[in-house]
Parts: C-alpha cells; structure tokens; sequence
C-alpha cells in the first residue's frame, strides 16, 4: 500500500467552482430584483413634460424618486406622503447620505406651486443634488 500517492494527487491544485457558481447566482439574483423595483418605481402613472434637451440619463445608484401628481401629491416608493411625512424622510435621507441624489418626476398638468413645494422641503432639508425627468420631444 503507497498512501504517499493518494495524498499527493488529493493535494494537487484547484478552483472550486462550486462556490464561485453559488456568488455568482445569487449576485444575479440580487441585480435582478433591483432592477425590477428601479422599474416599478418610473410605472407610476406620470406624463413628464418634453424638453428639446431632454433624455433619459443613467439612474445613479441609490437614487430617490419622487413623483408629484398633478394633484399635488408626492409619491415614493409607492408611498403617498404628505409634506410632513416627506420632509421627515429627506431629513432622514440628508443625516444618512449627504449629497443623496432625487429625481422630481412631475406630471406635465401639475401646477407650478405643487413642484415648487417639494423643491422647497428639498431645499428645507438640505439637499442640493436634485434633478428633474423629462422626456425627449417624439
């Protein structure tokens, strides 16, 4: 009996691609579901205004959308909030990631005072990187 063959050969160098496979796939998994809420959030009903400029940017990570209807009500995360309930959350969002970015999404028939009134609890809650959707002209 020669054991000193056995365990060489068992020594011999390998990746082991049964954990890499198990990363991999749950990485997948993980971009996949992210990617669905990214979309769920842009379904709300909103007509956005055309701009000869406009384009769809890249989303950046970690962005907060917040969706004004045209009647005055904002919408994240599928969540109706009112004034005190959003300017509760951008003060949470502004102590935990400064320099957060938001997406305003207003639909093309909000008044002009609903938009600026969720501009202004931005501006109340100190934050600075906020840009706003539109649409391409066809």
């Amino acid at each position: 009996m020669n054991f000193l063959r056995n365990a060489s050969s068992a020594t011999q160098g390998g990746v082991p691609l049964t954990p890499m496979m198990d990363v991999v796939f749950l990485l997948l998994c993980f971009f996949v579901t992210s990617q669905i809420f990214a979309q769920w959030e842009t379904e709300i009903d909103v007509t956005l205004p055309t701009a000869t400029t406009g384009e769809i940017p890249q989303r950046l990570p970690g962005e907060v959308i917040v969706n004004v209807l045209p009647d005055g009500r904002a919408v994240v995360n599928g969540q109706e909030l009112d004034d005190a309930a959003l300017r509760s959350m951008l003060d949470r969002l502004v102590a935990l990631f400064p320099g957060q970015p938001v997406l305003l999404r207003a639909d093309k028939s909000t008044p002009y005072e609903h938009v600026v009134r969720v501009l202004d609890l931005c501006r109340q809650s100190d934050l600075w990187n906020i840009s706003f959707a539109t649409l391409a002209p066809n």
